[in-house]
This record gives C-alpha cells, sequence and structure tokens, in this order.
C-alpha cells in the first residue's frame, strides 16, 4: 500500500473511531451512497450492493423503538433494502437509483437535524 493510501486509510478509521453517535449515521448514510453508486458504475456489482444492504441493516437494527417516528423510518429502512435486494436479482440499475434517491433523502434530513442540535 502506497504512503498517500495508509494516510488515508488511518484518517479514515480516526475519523470512525473519534466520531459522535449522529456523527456515525451520517458515515453510514455516506457509505450506503457510496457502495449504491460503485454497484451502479460497475454495471449491478453483487457485493457493492450486498455493503449497502448490511449498512441499511444496521441503520435498521439501532432505532430507538421508544420514539413512534422509528417505526416511520423502519418501513423506509425496509423499503430500501427492498430495492437493493431486487436490483441483485434483476440487475436493474433502476432498482439502485431509486434506493440512492431514499438513502439521499434520510442523509440530507439527517445533515439538517445535526445542524439544528448544534444551535440549539
Amino acid at each position: 500500500m502506497a504512503i498517500n493510501q495508509q494516510a488515508y486509510a488511518q484518517y479514515n478509521n480516526n475519523k470512525v473511531l473519534t466520531a459522535s453517535p449522529a456523527e456515525l449515521t451520517l458515515l453510514l448514510y455516506e457509505g450506503a451512497i457510496k457502495f449504491c453508486n460503485i454497484a451502479i458504475i460497475a454495471h449491478v456489482d453483487h457485493d457493492n450492493l450486498r455493503k449497502a444492504q448490511a449498512i441499511i441493516e444496521e441503520l435498521r437494527s439501532t432505532l430507538n423503538h421508544k420514539y413512534p417516528v422509528a417505526k416511520d423510518f423502519e418501513e423506509v429502512y425496509k423499503y430500501i433494502y427492498n430495492l437493493l435486494v431486487t436490483a441483485n436479482v434483476t440487475k436493474k440499475t433502476e432498482d439502485i437509483e431509486a434506493a440512492l434517491v431514499e438513502i439521499r433523502g434520510m442523509r440530507d434530513t439527517w445533515k439538517q437535524v445535526m445542524q439544528k442540535t448544534k444551535s440549539v
């Protein structure tokens, strides 16, 4: 591994280790988006879709069901997950693109929540 790659890997590792729970959630959204984009570029790459699916499952498993909104989030995560599974079976990028629309929307909303809670 080249020096620049090692430095980048160390930077990413430190970013995760020092992130707050809210920042970790944002990193998960970003990761899912990245893996979906790679899957599209690679003509519906199975491995990257599985990585995106794993991230969506992680987001879903960490929901705090004491808040009523968790049920809504769970339904969106199920929908995204099903789109990714369908894309893996049908090899259609349209399903990945539909999942990306939802993931980006969730990420953007999460960013807004993070900004509002910082200013409070």
